[in-house]
């Protein structure tokens, strides 16, 4: 364990802080040089800049039939009601 002597002219700012969010002067200081010092972790997958980085072996491209599905995706999906109220018509 390390003693850090912390300079008079920021005890009262440092207080008032700690005051402010509800927790001891200690640990905000504690918990601000975890934030700022922390070393990055030992490897790339314990964790990640962005999410991105972080599914980046989850999410890709798929490779499908070719077909496109995003075109004329309204006029298909009229078609696909009109064919259920056909079906279920008596």
């Amino acid at each position: 364990m390390t003693t850090i002597t912390i300079p008079a002219e920021l005890e009262k700012p440092l207080a008032e802080a700690a005051r402010k969010l509800g927790t001891a002067p200690e640990r905000l200081v504690v918990n601000w040089l975890r934030d700022h010092l922390e070393p990055p972790p030992a490897s790339p997958g314990e964790a990640a800049e962005s999410l991105l980085d972080f599914l980046s072996g989850y999410i890709g491209t798929v490779d499908g039939s070719g077909e496109h599905l995003s075109e004329s995706c309204g006029e298909r999906f009229m078609e696909g009601l009109a064919g259920k109220q056909w079906q279920n018509s008596p």
